[in-house]
């Protein structure tokens, strides 16, 4: 993210890096419509994947810019959306900027309950996910053939433990290509999650220290949908596969962006 808007070039590996994308937030009220698409149709016959709970919603109530800083809300509240109730309300923004290659840097202040699944992470603009903003002009494709990099991942039953992981057609779900990391502050600081992706691996980092990198021996299709076009996701979800249960006492939790 970088405090000062238009291009910035840096010194980075004997290569020129030219910023292409920053929100700094600072606007007042609802996301700016012009980088950010909530995704809201459930794609799972009127569910999202992972059995989580949640729907996400575009209303401001999930997710809203105050005082220089996005935040999404995760809520305990009834609420249907095509005749599919739910018992909790959240929301999903991806950007409307697609890229290959480059560095991602978010800076974010983590929920913590447990049963809360905040995650900065990037799928390929050609997946045929139902609601996404790019439609067919990347091509269609399924999950995971459309690959997924998980910039951050954490849970609210084990607060400080970050995760990051990718997703492709040779191991997809409990996947084997991850890494974790403790930050005993992810929940009252803010701290940089970043990924650095370039035709050779892909980087993971908090606070620029490095902590996993993905760089195959092998090179194609199954271990490498990593050379087109991603989007960027921020979003909480509520329970499912990662999250697990929810505290009774849950009432609403958010995260930050800075």
């Amino acid at each position: 993210m970088n405090p000062n808007p238009g291009l910035k070039y840096k010194k980075q590996e004997n290569r020129y890096a030219k910023l292409v994308f920053s929100d700094e937030f600072e606007n007042e009220g609802s996301p700016d419509d012009q980088k950010w698409h909530h995704q809201v149709i459930p794609p799972n016959n009127g569910s999202w994947h992972n059995d989580e709970l949640q729907h996400y919603t575009n209303r401001t109530e999930n997710s809203f810019v105050s005082d220089g800083i996005l935040k999404i809300k995760a809520i305990k509240e009834e609420y249907s959306y095509n005749g599919s109730k739910k018992g909790y309300t959240s929301a999903r923004l991806n950007t409307k900027f697609a890229f290959t290659y480059g560095r991602v840097e978010v800076r974010a202040k983590l929920p913590s309950m447990p049963g809360t699944w905040p995650a900065i992470w990037t799928l390929g603009a050609n997946v045929n996910e139902t609601g996404n903003y790019f439609g067919d002009q990347y091509g269609s494709v399924g999950w995971p053939l459309c690959g997924e990099i998980d910039i951050m991942e954490h849970v609210g039953r084990d607060v400080g433990t970050v995760q990051a992981a990718l997703h492709t057609p040779s191991s997809f779900g409990a996947t084997v290509n991850k890494g974790t990391t403790s930050i005993a502050t992810t929940t009252t600081d803010f701290h940089v999650y970043s990924v650095e992706w370039t035709e050779e691996k892909v980087e993971f980092s908090v606070d620029g220290s490095t902590y996993y990198s993905y760089n195959p021996a092998t090179k194609n299709s199954d271990t490498w949908p990593f050379d087109k076009d991603f989007f960027l996701i921020l979003n909480i979800a509520m329970g499912g596969t990662l999250g697990g249960d929810v505290d009774g006492n849950f009432s609403s939790s958010t995260m930050e962006v800075d």
